[in-house]
């Protein structure tokens, strides 16, 4: 049994106010090449398949051109589960009738829904679909008082779904979710706050293979057999240096699996260009594309004027400008802490050190105080 695990298209996603549809166009038409050259037995998505739950019509039509070529054009099935950015509703809407064209979309949770079968010349393998729920839809569909967590409430989804499968059969999980030892990364939404949404990996130990979905950076988690396959694309600039790709999983007899990696390449990378300010205006570098989405990183020792749009002369998608300016020592600046936990005195004190290069003097403090301290019975006065 030979299929292609991806997961998290995040189709119509904003990226600096700019719509990424036709960047995972790009993408994705390269993903039917490969499904066509593959001939997998099935496509396997597990979730985040649109950006949020009520998607921009461009990315709709986009699902539906992509799912069309490798139903219909490919001839093979797809199995996909909604994720928590989906709506589980519209994903779902239809599923009984599509199932029979061979795509099998799981959005709510429900007490009825079976395995999708899939035969080989070695006999069935069952790919068991772990819709994304948070534990309260779980304790409410499936009457499982136990399922206080996330952890808790998959094991209960897990035992529910699994319910129907002979002993010793081959079996897939398709699940979305945060395994514990995970490795997140800065564009995925929290699936709730704290550790309460981190899910155990032993969960997944009797399934053999499990594809997973939520985390955008490929990896194995827990055991090689159980793994995130990562984001369609780099969806902030903290992923410039992941690649991005599917993983083709072939099992056999036994149920034992080879993984192969399949990297995709878009049409823009996501990087970061680092240095003084002229140093940059000299452009790209050996084989780098001056059209990818840029964040540039400033190390000068003042404030350049007009810096995005002088560099965006040379990288037309600079999309950020990331100033860490040299102090007196000839450091950098680290990376910049949240202004919005930051008081309106250490703001501006803030501001004067990395406009001057010297923190501000006692006097100086002082008088900073006496200023704000009259704004602000001004304003109470008001």
């Amino acid at each position: 049994m030979r299929f292609i695990h991806t997961s998290d298209w995040h189709l119509g996603r904003l990226f600096y106010g700019e719509y990424l549809t036709d960047e995972q166009a790009h993408i994705l038409y390269q993903f039917v090449d490969l499904v066509r050259d593959v001939k997998p037995d099935a496509v396997v998505i597990a979730g985040d398949i649109y950006d949020r739950g009520v998607p921009p019509t461009a990315a709709v039509e986009l699902l539906d051109e992509i799912l069309s070529r490798i139903l219909l054009d490919c001839q093979t099935p797809v199995i996909a589960i909604a994720g928590n950015h989906d709506s589980p509703e519209r994903i779902g809407f239809g599923n009984k009738l599509l199932a029979r064209q061979g795509l099998h979309v799981v959005g709510p949770l429900t007490g009825t829904y079976q395995p999708v079968t899939l035969t080989d010349e070695h006999g069935p393998v069952y790919f068991v679909p772990l819709t994304y729920a948070e534990p309260s839809t779980v304790r409410l569909n499936l009457a499982a008082e136990e399922a206080n967590d996330h952890t808790a409430a998959m094991a209960c989804h897990i035992r529910h779904a699994t319910a129907s499968i002979p002993d010793g059969a081959r079996t897939v999980a398709v699940a979305h979710a945060f395994i514990t030892g995970g490795e997140p990364s800065e564009s995925e939404r929290p699936l709730s706050v704290g550790g309460s949404s981190m899910v155990s990996s032993a969960l997944f130990s009797p399934f053999h293979y499990t594809a997973l979905g939520h985390l955008h950076r490929p990896q194995a988690v827990g055991a090689p057999n159980i793994r995130y396959s990562g984001s369609l694309m780099k969806y902030s600039f903290a992923e410039a240096g992941h690649k991005k790709g599917v993983y083709v999983v072939e099992m056999d007899k036994a149920g034992a699996v080879q993984i192969e990696t399949v990297e995709l390449k878009p049409r823009r990378d996501v990087r970061c260009i680092k240095g003084m300010f002229q140093d940059l205006l000299q452009g790209p570098k050996g084989n780098e594309n001056k059209e990818d989405y840029i964040l540039a990183e400033l190390h000068d020792t003042l404030p350049v004027l007009d810096a995005l749009g002088q560099l965006r002369a040379i990288y037309p998608n600079v999309l950020s400008i990331d100033p860490r300016y040299r102090a007196s020592g000839g450091e950098i600046n680290g990376a910049a802490v949240d202004h919005r936990k930051l008081t309106e005195k250490d703001l501006f004190a803030a501001f004067a050190e990395q406009m001057t290069g010297n923190a501000l003097s006692a006097d100086q403090a002082a008088a900073l105080e006496t200023v704000l301290e009259e704004l602000i019975r001004e304003g109470r006065d008001e």
